[in-house]
């Protein structure tokens, strides 16, 4: 059965996820989940992508763990792909890894701590009503017994800069060609996956040639043995 509300997290945060999970479906929303929902005997990722597809909205519970989970990293990059709207609930303050950012610049964010979690979960809910507007948690005992929640937090500074450069790769990436750009989202990939073609399409909006591209994408990997691997494979 579809659900309306896909929610991502790392095993660490597993009883967040479920206390959130169980609050939502009190207030009438659906809510898919892993491994609760997931079919006897099914494929585990066909399951996630099947979820994702049907979900209207992602719920990610975000803390250092889940930043750190390539697992979450591609649910949210299925998310983004699949144009569903992601709200981030922040339950440690800690900043998305350069990978998550990208994906989430556009996004509000919720934040979620100080524990207890319980207290934040209304606002959560609140944010959800104005996006799920025929949600059956809109049923007039619950739009009398709450108020109606104000727009949703704006998102992080660090996140609106990114939008930004997104916006601006949109105009400047003509300056390479379509096979140049493919060539490179290909020997990127090879270390970080699909994610490659989002972030040479990031930094090909401010290079100025092809030579200055491959360093600058060569910048932006984290490992020194990644970024020597890159470039060689850029000679």
């Amino acid at each position: 059965m579809a659900r309306e509300i896909f929610v991502s997290y790392s095993q660490p945060d597993r009883a967040c996820a479920f206390e959130l999970t169980d609050h939502l479906e009190a207030k009438g929303f659906t809510v898919w989940i892993a491994p609760r929902d997931v079919s006897p005997a099914a494929d585990w990722a066909e399951e996630i992508i099947d979820a994702i597809s049907a979900a209207r909205v992602m719920v990610l519970v975000f803390s250092a763990s889940s930043n750190d989970s390539p697992q979450v990293r591609r649910e949210v990059e299925r998310a983004v792909h699949k144009n569903l709207r992601i709200l981030p609930f922040r339950i440690e303050d800690v900043l998305p890894s350069r990978s998550l950012e990208y994906f989430l610049s556009s996004q509000h964010w919720l934040d979620g701590f100080p524990s207890p979690w319980a207290p934040h979960y209304e606002r959560l809910c609140g944010c959800l009503r104005q996006w799920l507007p025929d949600t059956g948690a809109q049923s007039s005992q619950t739009a009398t017994q709450t108020p109606p929640a104000g727009p949703p937090p704006a998102a992080a500074p660090a996140a609106a800069d990114l939008r930004r450069k997104q916006v601006q790769a949109d105009g400047h990436g003509a300056r390479f060609s379509a096979a140049e750009l493919r060539d490179l989202e290909t020997r990127l990939a090879r270390i970080l996956g699909p994610i490659a073609a989002v972030l040479v399409k990031r930094v090909a909006a401010s290079a100025a040639d092809l030579p200055e591209l491959e360093r600058r994408v060569a910048a932006e990997l984290d490992s020194p043995e990644d970024r020597t691997r890159f470039l060689k494979s850029c000679q």
